[in-house]
């Protein structure tokens, strides 16, 4: 279902909350992204007691808490008695209700925080309400996806990005015969998916010594070349019964809204044993999201086309093609990637940008990849999370993770401007360091934000993670 651009994205709309009006926000109040926020309980004694999960939408530096504004009767909600509060106390529910309900807390959400409205900014609670995100780490809350991920799902869906991985191992044959056919994707570990700011310790697994097993038998250690993933990640929000595909003019009814992801990936173990079964436990040991989900609503002005296929390309099967897709099936998402090591935090260093890529150049869409693992019956449910893959471009600086950074070969030239997989030349920092791949101590910040002629600029806000050492 497409998404009629309406009053909510009106670029003229201010709010009263002061910093939603600065033009650097990522969430100004055309946003209005939704998070979860854990309160502590207060109980009548004056002790704390059990956290309570709360519904959040973000503006400015702010949370609203919107189980609060729903209790003192802020926001009201069309819809059987119950309903409503199923949606904000049952997170992972959120979905299952019609898609209508998204778009109502939307608008009068909206309305709620627009400039010249004091339902709540002269309510005697309106600070139990709206909370700067200083104080939320005062009273020992937290902000974090708002959906209970039980199943996760990782696509390959950027061409350039398989292009690149495969002229390295392929350099005869780099693309597989199934890429241009079919949606490639795998069942990943929604138990290791971890919020924003959550230390990754690095993995360890079996290691050959050499390149190849003829070099000497397998090693168990320390991964030793640890990689990010720029990925984005899209929340299912209303499921499918089991045995029932969802088809492609209907998939994006099925989804909410889309994140930042970071797939961390050990290069070296994945090389060793992603034969034959694919990516497993160079893969599973830690994946990390953002904390806020920028609705689709709030996407509708920055649709574009999906990727031009290049001629001769096969057209793709009719349970994943429609003509809407085609035409407004991309996304027009800027992604960046920015490193900081241990050494330039400890000197007051800004961190250094590696990438800037698009999401509109993904091969596949949103919808083509929703249809496809629902198209042999697979039912999904209100809060799984599906991942693009990386997120690769067609120049160098846009090349999603670091096995592709730092690799000097072009698999777009002809001929290659090296021979495939032989050069490598590694990223140089601020501080005289060099990197590979990540050491221990370097954080990874990855950043995404949508802008247009017309629209306000909307973000994503961050998703990062700091590199530990190995345990024991």
């Amino acid at each position: 279902m497409p998404y009629a651009i309406d009053e909510t994205h009106d670029p003229n709309l201010e709010s009263w909350v002061e910093s939603a009006n600065d033009p650097d926000t990522d969430f100004p109040i055309q946003n209005l992204p939704l998070c979860a926020l854990v309160r502590p309980v207060t109980l009548d004694s004056g002790l704390r007691g059990h956290s309570s999960e709360h519904l959040g939408m973000r503006i400015g530096e702010f949370i609203l808490d919107l189980t609060e504004a729903a209790h003192r009767g802020l926001i009201q909600l069309p819809g059987r008695p119950g309903e409503f509060w199923m949606v904000i106390n049952t997170i992972h529910a959120i979905g299952r209700v019609d898609s209508g309900l998204h778009h109502s807390l939307r608008i009068q959400a909206s309305r709620l925080l627009r400039a010249g409205c004091d339902d709540l900014r002269t309510h005697d609670d309106c600070y139990d309400i709206l909370f700067h995100l200083n104080d939320l780490s005062v009273k020992n809350s937290r902000v974090f996806l708002p959906v209970n991920t039980r199943d996760y799902t990782d696509f390959y869906a950027s061409l350039h990005h398989a292009t690149n991985v495969g002229s390295m191992f392929r350099p005869d044959n780099p693309l597989l015969p199934n890429y241009k056919h079919i949606p490639i994707g795998y069942h990943g570990r929604a138990s290791s998916i971890v919020p924003s700011g959550t230390p990754i310790t690095r993995p360890c697994g079996q290691l050959l010594p050499g390149a190849t097993i003829d070099d000497g038998p397998p090693q168990f250690g320390p991964c030793k070349l640890l990689d990010y993933e720029l990925e984005v990640g899209f929340v299912v929000g209303r499921g499918n019964e089991l045995g029932t595909p969802v088809p492609i003019a209907q998939a994006e009814d099925h989804i909410l809204g889309l994140c930042l992801v970071n797939d961390w990936s050990a290069r070296d173990m994945q090389k060793w044993e992603y034969q034959p079964l694919g990516p497993f436990l160079a893969k599973s040991f830690a994946t990390t999201v953002s904390p806020y989900i920028v609705t689709m609503e709030a996407l509708a002005p920055f649709r574009s086309p999906a990727f031009e296929r290049p001629a001769g390309d096969p057209t793709p099967l009719p349970y994943l093609h429609d003509e809407h897709d085609q035409q407004h099936g991309a996304i027009d998402l800027t992604l960046e990637v920015y490193l900081a090591s241990e050494q330039m935090r400890t000197r007051g260093l800004s961190p250094v940008r590696l990438s800037r890529g698009n999401f509109r150049h993904m091969y596949w869409t949103i919808a083509q990849m929703l249809a496809h693992h629902t198209s042999n019956g697979c039912n999904l449910q209100p809060g799984d999370l599906l991942a693009s893959g990386t997120v690769s471009g067609p120049t160098r600086d846009a090349r999603g993770c670091l096995l592709e950074l730092t690799w000097d070969g072009d698999p777009w030239a002809n001929p290659p401007t090296v021979v495939p997989g032989t050069q490598r030349t590694p990223i140089e920092l601020p501080t005289g360091e060099t990197r590979k791949f990540l050491a221990d101590g370097d954080e990874v910040i990855i950043r995404g934000f949508c802008e247009r002629d017309g629209f306000r600029r909307i973000g994503f806000g961050e998703c990062r993670g700091i590199v530990k050492p190995v345990r024991g």
